[in-house]
């Protein structure tokens, strides 16, 4: 934005620090009210011709954009993932053991990404992964549901983002 003597199209159609339209006149006049005012004249809308200018204190109108960017950020909702890494050869114990870590995330509400990595010889056998994958599905299915299931390989591995189920 603009504001006071970087202004330098003119005529400005005018609006007071009331609201109300002043009219079309020449920006040296409208400085000229501003100041007399005490106030800033501000581009309000640079791309209309001619520009519209509004006579306002530019300081507090920062702070209050400021203000309520700040209140908007504390609304906004980030989700956390997690992620937990199996191999295709898994043992029971610890598919058991990273299978309640999962849980664990699930219930505190954060998505989690169930990770799949291949080691040479068992990029041949792939169809492992998505069994496993499935098998993690099924046994967090009562607090989870699957948000996106992999279709095929991706590089090394196969990866699955999950997220907690809505409580009833």
């Amino acid at each position: 934005m603009r504001i006071n003597e970087r202004i330098r199209l003119s005529p400005v159609r005018l609006v007071d620090d009331e609201g109300n339209q002043v009219g079309v006149v020449p920006v040296e006049e409208a400085l000229r009210l501003a100041k007399e005012k005490g106030l800033d004249l501000v581009e309000v809308a640079a791309n209309s011709r001619p520009i519209v200018c509004k006579i306002m204190d530019y300081g507090r109108f920062r702070y209050e954009q400021e203000k309520k960017a700040r209140e908007a950020k504390k609304q906004q909702h980030s989700v956390e993932i997690k992620e937990v890494k199996y191999r295709p050869n898994i043992n029971i114990h610890d598919f058991e053991t990273k299978t309640k870590q999962a849980r664990k995330f699930l219930d505190q509400g954060k998505h989690v990404k169930v990770t799949i990595m291949f080691r040479m010889r068992e990029m041949r056998r792939p169809e492992n992964g998505f069994e496993l994958l499935q098998r993690v599905a099924d046994e967090l299915e009562d607090v989870a549901k699957v948000d996106r299931m992999p279709t095929q390989l991706e590089g090394r591995d196969l990866t699955m983002v999950m997220r907690p189920q809505k409580k009833s």
